[in-house]
């Protein structure tokens, strides 16, 4: 049967539990339908002449009941929705939004693709640092090494201006992955605390770092407001202490890039030939290269994306971008939505 719908039909929207199939060739049913009085809860909408109905049946069955008779025709729109529906959106909705953490990261954690990579990658820089990398100057190593650590007095000696500011600003970038990693780089799905890591990377850098991020298994467990008033928290999330590594890195930055030409080519001649510049450099290099993730993963757990989103390009500048992120971003102590479950009081 042919429906014809004309530029001045109305829609009924029906809200009931069940509509049974009818019979539309029933004359005691079509004259029931014209001559039925409509309550408060049935709505009308005017349409154009470019009337289309769309019926939204969710798991119930729906009916069109045209009348033969010109005239304006009677359609039944159902838009049945169950209350067991909404609630799932809502639930959906709020496992997606979470807590500290959410960043994008689903409860599942991430594809352990990525740690395999990972752990290739780690597993190629250690072969290449104990087996390919220069050697050529060992005993100049060591002297090196004693004149940074000032265990070497005045002998006359002046040191490259851009190896001394590579040696000061690799002490600086365990501060800045300690203040990214804790604590929106912990692991909820593992008991691989990141504390030990982090310490190791005073020491060994992103080499100490890589065997973590393999491991790493978010989202982060919830943080509790106590626990960000005491060490090392209360250190880390700082202002102070953020503002500070990012006034001592951009001197450092100065001063390297105050060198002379000279300067500069000696200490690429210190990286053909030595092993410890060669290792060191290669370090500073990955540890900028892993920052702007975990700035993106920090920012998402703190839900700023939307309003720090412009800082993640200047995460790529080494240092400078993730330090000037960590002086910028928003306190845990202000965010009520990042914390977990206080501590009930004791009665």
């Amino acid at each position: 049967m042919k429906i014809s719908m004309f530029a001045n039909s109305n829609v009924i929207s029906c809200n009931s539990a069940a509509f049974p199939s009818l019979n539309l060739h029933d004359p005691k049913l079509k004259t029931s339908l014209q001559s039925q009085q409509l309550g408060p809860r049935i709505s009308f909408r005017k349409t154009g002449s470019n009337f289309s109905a769309f019926c939204q049946p969710h798991n119930h069955t729906s009916s069109i009941l045209a009348s033969q008779k010109k005239g304006p025709t009677q359609i039944c729109h159902c838009t049945l929705t169950s209350q067991n529906s909404e609630d799932a959106v809502v639930e959906k909705r709020d496992s997606s939004e979470g807590g500290l953490g959410g960043g994008g990261n689903d409860g599942e954690g991430r594809d352990w693709t990525t740690s395999i990579l990972l752990l290739v990658l780690w597993g190629a820089l250690m072969y290449y640092v104990f087996n390919l990398t220069p050697n050529q100057t060992p005993s100049r190593d060591v002297y090196f090494l004693k004149k940074l650590l000032n265990l070497k007095g005045d002998d006359g000696f002046t040191m490259n201006e851009v190896l001394v500011s590579l040696w000061y600003i690799m002490g600086l970038w365990p501060l800045v992955y300690g203040m990214l990693l804790l604590p929106t780089g912990r692991s909820s799905k593992s008991n691989i605390p990141v504390w030990p890591f982090i310490i190791s990377s005073f020491f060994g850098g992103a080499y100490a770092l890589l065997p973590y991020f393999v491991l790493w298994r978010p989202p982060p467990p919830p943080v509790e407001e106590t626990e960000i008033r005491r060490w090392p928290l209360n250190f880390l999330e700082s202002k102070l202490t953020a503002a500070i590594s990012l006034a001592a890195g951009l001197g450092i930055l100065v001063y390297a890039g105050m060198a002379n030409w000279e300067t500069w080519k000696e200490f690429y001649q210190y990286f053909r030939e030595s092993k410890f510049i060669h290792i060191t450099c290669l370090d500073f290099t990955l540890l900028s290269a892993f920052a702007p993730f975990w700035v993106y993963n920090d920012m998402t757990a703190r839900k700023w994306f939307d309003k720090g989103s412009w800082l993640l390009p200047l995460s790529l500048v080494p240092f400078l971008g993730p330090a000037l992120y960590i002086v910028l971003r928003p306190s845990l102590s202000s965010m009520s939505i990042s914390l977990g479950p206080t501590t009930s009081e004791p009665k």
